[in-house]
């Protein structure tokens, strides 16, 4: 089933069933697939009159025979030809003023207890930019859906208020577009585009710390904006507090809104996750394929896509169905492509084992030198290796707080580079981990 006219046919034929086939000729003869998402099937009608009907006596049962097909929850929504057409010319008009990707939305994003607090936030900020959490800033490891959110709260912008100007930008394009305004001598347009705007859209802000000019004109940007109660919201790997040679200036302004961190996601919504992005390839997979891959797969969402992305060719170019073993294939080729994220329990073994010491006694309180050093290697490789939050590696080593984790990281990585022993046993840690990608 590789088409939305194959699934299409599909309900058809279930709708078959138990309509008569004068009753399904008159109500979806006429009737046109046009959009599946990972949370509804969008299909047309040509009459006002027959979309009522549809929506009102069929709705249920075709959104019950595409959750039987695809094991998640799917709507359905109808519109006559007109109405599509019009739907297609304001989303059209988003992607050609801004640089969203269609996909990029909060109907597509999975929501689970990792990232609940920052998808709420993300909608709040949307439906009143300006007024709720501002300035907000959305953070956490690559590949779990920041960006998504950021573009998400654009795009939903966009289509409530047409008319207001939206601006996105990373934060090392803001630097480069800084850096050549400056030698044309166009500055005036640069300070116009970023603070005469209504909604200003940064990812990756920690890319512009360090850099003193470019942070001299974020803040002077940000005062512009949050005077005039314009909406600013800004992503990062990590929280303002750990963003090295971040002024504090602008720490403390991007501190004044809401932080919202996302976190790696649950077991659950791995598999929501992989429901949904296979419901947009239009690839129907078994429970007990979901949950493989869930189990197999590591919290980054970006690997998961990338898994149901192999699986998706392989079947396309084997003409077969999905088996565990061509799914434990493409974990593998996507894994040795280098999209290999450890765990924190991988990563907590590795050090115990490099050490030669219990885990037990690596993730609790004694404070013996060696013990205490091996547990500080294992903080650091966690936050280095899979950018894990403060918060989240402190409740790993027995519910340590937020400010005794980073003191141990900072140590490390002070000692990383004066210590030649130090920096030879996070190498020898780090290729160990790796080496469990290649078994």
């Amino acid at each position: 089933m590789n088409s939305i006219n194959d699934i299409w046919a599909h309900v058809l034929e279930a709708l078959g069933r138990e309509l008569s086939s004068t009753a399904l000729n008159t109500w979806f003869s006429d009737c046109a697939p046009r959009e599946l998402t990972d949370s509804r099937l969008i299909i047309t009608t040509p009459e006002e009159f027959k979309k009522g009907i549809i929506t009102s006596r069929f709705s249920e049962k075709i959104s019950a025979c595409l959750s039987d097909l695809f094991s998640a929850d799917l709507g359905l929504t109808v519109m006559t030809d007109e109405e599509y057409e019009v739907y297609e010319d304001n989303r059209k008009g988003a992607e050609d003023d801004l640089p969203f990707v269609s996909d990029y939305t909060f109907d597509n994003f999975v929501v689970g207890p990792s990232n609940k607090f920052a998808h709420a936030a993300a909608l709040a900020v949307s439906e009143n930019p300006g007024a709720t959490y501002n300035p907000l800033f959305i953070y956490g490891s690559s590949g779990l859906g920041k960006t998504h959110l950021l573009l998400a709260i654009g795009q939903a912008v966009h289509a409530s208020r047409p008319k207001d100007r939206i601006v996105y930008v990373n934060g090392e394009d803001f630097t480069n577009e800084l850096v050549h305004c400056i030698q044309t001598g166009s500055m005036k347009d640069f300070r116009e585009k970023y603070r005469q705007n209504d909604l200003l859209l940064m990812d990756d802000i920690q890319f512009i710390a360090g850099k003193q000019q470019t942070q001299e004109e974020f803040f002077h940007t940000f005062n512009a904006l949050y005077g005039a109660k314009t909406q600013i919201v800004v992503t990062s790997d990590r929280p303002p507090i750990e963003i090295g040679k971040l002024e504090e200036r602008i720490r403390t302004r991007l501190e004044w809104g809401l932080l919202a961190d996302v976190q790696p996601p649950d077991l659950e919504t791995r598999m929501a996750i992989i429901r949904s992005k296979a419901v947009l390839l239009g690839l129907v997979l078994t429970d007990e394929i979901v949950e493989y891959i869930a189990q197999n797969t590591t919290s980054n969402v970006r690997q998961i896509e990338g898994v149901i992305h192999k699986l998706t060719a392989f079947l396309s170019l084997m003409d077969t169905e999905p088996t565990i073993s061509l799914v434990d294939r493409a974990i593998k080729e996507v894994n040795q492509g280098g999209v290999f994220v450890p765990t924190p329990e991988l990563i907590i073994t590795e050090t115990a084992r490099y050490f030669g010491i219990p885990e037990d006694l690596v993730i609790g309180q004694n404070r013996q030198k060696n013990i205490s050093y091996a547990r500080q290697v294992a903080m650091y490789l966690c936050r280095t290796l899979i950018n894990t939050s403060l918060e989240d590696i402190g409740s790993r080593f027995d519910n340590r707080n937020h400010s005794t984790v980073l003191t141990s990281i900072r140590k490390i990585e002070d000692l990383v580079k004066t210590s030649p022993d130090v920096a030879a046993a996070v190498r020898d840690i780090t290729s160990n981990i790796s080496a469990k990608n290649r078994n």
